[in-house]
């Protein structure tokens, strides 16, 4: 049975309630054995654990099934982006990485636990998660700052055996690819002709950008702090020169006046603000998602006025774009197809899925699953192991 917007939202939640939950961590390690005799443990450990040692010496692919490490999925962050925190550093952000593993278990049933490094040295995370390889099975890169965050996932998937995602760039894509695919279904659009205006050019900006160019829509506009970002713009990063190759077909230029004149949609993952009289430029019956979190771009209620879908990345207004739509069934799917690689397809993949699961019960305010749909993770996991490399 699905779980729809409509669900009540929670009571007002107490400090003392939140701290008492986080006393001692929110994680712990159990073992699946009963250790209660001398058998028991002659099993589980020496010496009979010698035994399972000695022929992983000769057969190194057995580590796989004998050890957790083939389903252990390690959550790195070094705190220099933390939520709406900013730079908060490895121990602050622990909080937060305990919570992510906590996701991963519950909604992927992955084994996870958090890594925070005392390092925001892009060769030295690299070179302590190559030390650390035998020890895990899949690397989600959490709360790094852009354009850091670029350079490292690129440099880690090459580095590295195994699937790596850094889920502040393509969570949030995936579950805006799902959410808009929708959208455009319910607004009787079709989604490879939308106009988008994504305003944002940090980590989930370019990624919302890439998906969305995987998927067909070739009309994407992208703003930054200093404007449209297109071929006659200056002092661009590598990151930005290779977007500004890649989108903004039209050549527009200015700022958010400009690229939101007759847009279909819009996507906000930026702390800045959109005005009003802005959104009334834009297409009728328009789409816009207002992420930012905790304080949107605009707020839900003024963007209705112009808008037939709003979305947004909080809890208490419908349709919440939220990263555990993606990230538990992601790497759920790559970890049961032995996949080495996060591929562009199997993350449209990841997409399609969550779209699919709203099915006939589509409308405006429901445009994606609730995070608590017990459906997701599955049929994501599903759809990205279908996808995976042969």
């Amino acid at each position: 049975m699905s779980a729809t917007a409509s669900e009540n939202i929670t009571q007002p939640i107490s400090v003392e309630e939140i701290f008492a939950a986080h006393e001692g961590g929110k994680l712990s390690v159990e073992t699946k054995l009963s250790l209660d005799s001398k058998r028991a443990l002659s099993i589980a450990y020496t010496p009979g654990v010698a035994q399972v040692s000695r022929a992983i010496v000769a057969d190194p692919a057995l580590a796989a099934t004998t050890t957790w490490a083939s389903r252990l999925v390690v959550v790195v962050s070094d705190g220099t982006a933390v939520l709406g925190l900013g730079n908060i550093g490895p121990a602050a952000s622990l909080p937060v990485m305990e919570g992510k593993s906590a996701l991963f278990r519950t909604f992927g049933g992955l084994n996870s636990i958090p890594l925070v490094l005392d390092t925001t040295n892009v060769d030295e995370i690299i070179e302590t998660l190559v030390r650390l390889r035998p020890s895990y099975g899949a690397v989600n890169l959490e709360d790094i700052s852009a354009p850091r965050c670029f350079e490292l996932e690129q440099r880690l998937i090459e580095a590295l055996d195994c699937p790596v995602m850094h889920d502040d760039q393509h969570g949030t894509a995936i579950v805006v690819l799902a959410a808009l695919e929708n959208a455009a279904r319910v607004t009787d659009r079709e989604l490879a002709g939308l106009r988008v205006v994504i305003s944002g050019a940090g980590a989930a900006g370019v990624a919302c950008a890439n998906i969305l160019l995987e998927a067909g829509i070739t009309d994407v506009v992208v703003l930054d702090s200093r404007g449209v970002i297109g071929p006659g713009r200056t002092g661009l990063t590598s990151v930005k020169e290779d977007l500004a190759a890649r989108t903004n077909p039209r050549g527009v230029d200015g700022g958010a006046a400009e690229a939101l004149q007759g847009a279909d949609a819009f996507i906000g993952v930026s702390s800045g603000t959109v005005g009003e009289e802005l959104l009334a430029g834009m297409a009728p019956d328009a789409i816009i998602f207002a992420l930012s979190n905790p304080d949107p771009e605009v707020h839900p209620d003024t963007a209705r006025r112009y808008a037939a879908v709003v979305a947004t990345g909080r809890s208490d207004f419908p349709n919440q774009i939220n990263n555990v739509l993606a990230f538990p069934g992601v790497f759920r799917g790559a970890l049961d197809s032995g996949a080495r690689r996060i591929t562009p397809a199997m993350k449209v993949a990841a997409a399609a899925a969550i779209a699919n699961l709203v099915g006939e019960e589509l409308r405006t305010d429901y445009i994606v699953p609730s995070p608590l749909d017990p459906r997701v993770a599955p049929a994501v996991a599903a759809a990205v192991a279908a996808a995976a490399p042969a």
